[in-house]
Parts: structure tokens; sequence; C-alpha cells
């Protein structure tokens, strides 16, 4: 469920390159995916929600959507202003790290020795696969802005693993993206930048957003997430770079180089290795 998750997460970076060449702003954008993808969870779970009544989970779930999930999405977009994508792209993946450390230093799961090993090598694929040019040519402001992004990625991780557990995978999505949708409203109004798409093109790139990149993305994350815990699912995460480099070479004809195959291969090759070590016990790291 979380490869599924990733590669649908990782065909965000297309498809909203795509609406927005269509003509549609990045903030429209953002606003219709939510949107779109809140009213389908509405049709969708209503059996769900009647069996589990909207009690703390299901405000906890709105609030973290409406304010960790628009402060993260501002921060990374922001961190473009300063950085190429393919350093962005490295930093914001060093979160894996984070949320193992934090989870380790909280207690709330071990550090063991198989997932370091997992661990190291997903961030060395991380960072085969995109360019770092030379540490003093990047800006401090969007290191800074990056790195503190994956950082609150981390302490998001394990929120949103602590809140959807009372409910179906779905019902938590639904409270999530309309927590998401409605912070994303509020910008609209307030800007007054809120437009309706007015082209079939846009609105094609809007459905697969809201169905692909929201609905199923989320539903797939929170369905796994909810058996794995936050270090594993951060870990096996980093198959999405990969994914949008895949697509973004078959779709924009942006090219696949060696670099990209041999960095998710090693991904692939942590995910794999995790998984397997994870079907015995684990000696805990020392």
């Amino acid at each position: 469920m979380i490869v599924i998750s990733a590669c649908c997460f990782g065909s965000l970076t297309t498809l909203t390159l795509l609406a927005t060449r269509a003509g549609l702003s990045l903030m429209n954008v953002i606003f219709w995916r939510f949107a779109l993808a809140a009213i389908v969870l509405f049709l969708v779970t209503i059996r769900g929600r009647r069996a589990h009544a909207p009690g703390k989970s299901a405000f906890r779930l709105m609030l973290i959507g409406a304010t960790a999930q628009a402060v993260i999405s501002y921060l990374s977009f922001k961190a473009l202003d300063y950085l190429p994508v393919g350093v962005l792209a490295f930093l914001f993946y060093t979160y894996p790290a984070w949320v193992a450390a934090i989870s380790a230093i909280t207690g709330r799961e071990a550090l063991t020795r198989a997932r370091l090993i997992a661990l190291v090598l997903a961030m060395a694929g991380i960072a085969v696969m995109v360019e770092t040019p030379a540490a003093q040519s990047l800006s401090a402001t969007g290191i800074s802005l990056a790195l503190g992004t994956a950082f609150l990625y981390a302490l998001y991780l394990p929120a949103l693993h602590s809140a959807q557990k009372d409910l179906p995978p779905f019902v938590s999505t639904f409270y999530l993206v309309s927590g998401i949708a409605i912070s994303y409203l509020l910008i609209g109004i307030v800007t007054r930048k809120l437009a309706l798409p007015g082209t079939l093109d846009v609105w094609v790139y809007l459905i697969l957003l809201s169905i692909v990149g929201t609905v199923v993305a989320f539903g797939a994350m929170i369905a796994g997430l909810q058996v794995l815990g936050p270090v594993r699912t951060s870990i096996i995460s980093t198959v999405e770079p990969f994914f949008t480099a895949l697509l973004g070479a078959l779709v924009l004809a942006e090219g696949l180089t060696v670099a990209i195959v041999a960095g998710g291969a090693m991904v692939a090759t942590a995910v794999i290795f995790l998984e397997r070590s994870s079907e015995t016990a684990e000696p805990q790291f020392q």
C-alpha cells in the first residue's frame, strides 16, 4: 500500500505541471485538487462515517490537514525560489532519517540494525538520483527551508499515525483532505485568486490529481501507515522520487539517466531488504 501511495504521490509533479501549463494557477490547482477529492471521499465514505461518528479523531485529522499540510506545501514551494528541484528533493527526503531519530528518542519505535541499513541505502539512492551542486553554491535560506520542511513532515507523519488509528483509512482520508481543502479555500478567498477551470484539459488533470494523487495516495498511505508505523512507511516512501523521474521521462520527455536508474535500484533494494528483515526478529541497534 505504501508503494502504491508513493507512486500516486509521485504523479503529482507531472500532473501539476501539466495543469499549470494549461493555464491554471498553482494555488487553484492545489485548491481544486483537494476540493474535488473531498467531494469524492464524501460520497465514498457515507457508510463508513455513519459507523464511525465524528469525534476527536476527525477533528484532529482536519486540524492536521488544515495546518501542517498547508505549511509543508508552502515551505516546499518557497524553497524552490532558492534551490534547484533536485537539491530540494534530496534535502526533503532526509525526512525518513528524522522520523527514525524522533521515533527512537521518544521510544515509539526502536532503531533496529535492519532499519538503519535500509535507511542509509535509501538515502544513498536519493543522493545518486539527484544532481547536487557544490555546497558553497547553494542558498542557506533554501537549505533551511528544505530541511525545515523535512523536519515538519517527520513530525506530521507520526501525528497522522496517532490521529487515524480509530478510523477506517478512507474515512480518515476524508477528514484530512477536507481540512486541507478548507485551508486553501480560505487562502483563495483572502487573496481573491480563486478561479473556475475553463478548459477540458485542465479538468482532466484536476480529476487525475484528485483521484490518483489524493484519494488513492492518501488512502493507501494511511492504510499502510496503520500497519507499518512511521519509520518503515517513511523509508518505503523513498520510491516516490524515482517514480516521479520515471513518469517525467515518459510523459514530459525529460530523459531517464543512468543515475536515476541506479538510485532507483538502490531505493528498491532498501525497501526489499526492509520488508524481508521485518519477517524475522530485528535485533535492536546499539
